[in-house]
C-alpha cells in the first residue's frame, strides 16, 4: 500500500509460504524500478520481506578495497522493519522498537524517522478486510472457501478501494490522489467496463 494516497498495489491471498512473501516483493522489485523517487518499505517484524527484496534487487558496492565487495540495497531504496520480538535488544539490553535489517547504499540520502516507521495503514486494512468481507471473517462452511474464491473476494475488493470508495483519512479515491484517474468511479461506471481478455 502506498503510505500517502493508500493505494493497494497488490492484494495477494494464500498460505504464509516463501511463494506469496516472493509475489509481494516482485511488485515492490517492479515500483521500484520505475519510480524515479525513492522507495521506502515499511514492514511488521516479517524478515521475509526485506530476505527477498534483497535476493531480487541488490547491487554490488565496489569500494576498491581488498576482499569480496559488499552487497547493498539500490540506491534510493530503504527497508525498515518494525521489531516485535523480544530477542533484537541493542547493546544496553533494551529493545530496538525500529531495525535496518539489511545494508543501503551509502549515497541513499532520505531516510525516514523512528516515529515514521509504523504500518499502521496496513494493519488498519487488515481490520477493514476482516470487518467487511464476511469470506474471511466467518468460520462456517470452511471447506467450502477456497484461495480462488477468497482472491476472487478480494480482487472485488480492491477494484472498490482503489477506484470507487473514497478514503476515510485523505477524503479522495486513492487512484485520484495517486493521479492514475481524474475523478472516482460510481458503481454504475464500475459496472458497464468491459472485461478485456
Amino acid at each position: 500500500m502506498e503510505r500517502a494516497s493508500r493505494f493497494i498495489w497488490h492484494l495477494k491471498c494464500g498460505r504464509k509460504e516463501q511463494k506469496l512473501f516472493l509475489e509481494a516483493m516482485i511488485t515492490v522489485a517492479e515500483l521500484f524500478e520505475k519510480s524515479t523517487e525513492s522507495l521506502q518499505l515499511f514492514t511488521d517484524g516479517e524478515k521475509r520481506y526485506s530476505q527477498l527484496l534483497f535476493d531480487i534487487c541488490n547491487e554490488v558496492l565496489r569500494t576498491g578495497k581488498r576482499g569480496r565487495p559488499l552487497k547493498v540495497l539500490p540506491k534510493g531504496l530503504v527497508v525498515r522493519l518494525k521489531n516485535k520480538s523480544s530477542k533484537r535488544r541493542d547493546a544496553e539490553g533494551k529493545l530496538k522498537k525500529v531495525e535496518t535489517p539489511k545494508s543501503e547504499h551509502p549515497e541513499t540520502t532520505e531516510k525516514p524517522e523512528k516515529k515514521d516507521v509504523h504500518a499502521n495503514h496496513v494493519e488498519a486494512l487488515n481490520s477493514v478486510i476482516r470487518r467487511c468481507l464476511s469470506a474471511f471473517r466467518r468460520r462456517t462452511n470452511t471447506y467450502a472457501k477456497s484461495v480462488r474464491g477468497l482472491q476472487r473476494v478480494l480482487d472485488i475488493f480492491w477494484i472498490v478501494h482503489n477506484f470507487v470508495r473514497t478514503h476515510f483519512t485523505t477524503r479522495k479515491v486513492p487512484a485520484v490522489a495517486l493521479g492514475i484517474i481524474e475523478k472516482g468511479l460510481t458503481w454504475e461506471d464500475l459496472l458497464q467496463i468491459r472485461l478485456l481478455c
